[in-house]
């Protein structure tokens, strides 16, 4: 049904990310397809790495982990923003073409007020992708 699922992870929050972990692995595993990892950083040093190939490589380590505990294809791809904060919607939505994904799993908050000014990424996504996307709560 599916043929590679993208998560989109973010490296400094992953204890937020496990059930949305869980439920790309799981329907990685069900349908036999591979997941890709998908992190976005800026090019400025920050706490995961001091330039974005250092970035790329944990990601890369991550997702070599996810795929050895969990028993799925994995691979990791890693884009540069000038401006995460402002770019991550459409970096995601950019990046789900890229690595020619049709189904996205990505983890989302319980939506309140402000959710109903500015819409969260997962909701982004959902909202402006072509193809299908599982938000996880």
């Amino acid at each position: 049904m599916y043929k590679k699922i993208m998560v989109p992870v973010d490296l400094s929050h992953i204890d937020r990310l496990q059930k949305a972990l869980d439920t790309g692995a799981d329907l990685a595993r069900h349908y036999g397809v591979p997941i890709c990892y998908v992190g976005v950083t800026s090019a400025a040093p920050g706490p995961l790495g001091h330039n974005p190939q250092e970035y790329s490589r944990k990601l890369s380590e991550f997702a070599q982990a996810e795929a050895d505990r969990r028993s799925i294809a994995a691979e990791a791809r890693a884009y540069v923003s000038h401006d995460p904060a402002v770019d991550l919607d459409k970096t995601l939505l950019g990046a789900a073409h890229d690595v020619e994904a049709d189904l996205v799993v990505m983890a989302s908050h319980v939506p309140g007020l402000p959710d109903h000014i500015f819409a969260s990424n997962a909701g982004y996504l959902a909202s402006h992708a072509d193809i299908s996307v599982f938000v996880v709560r």
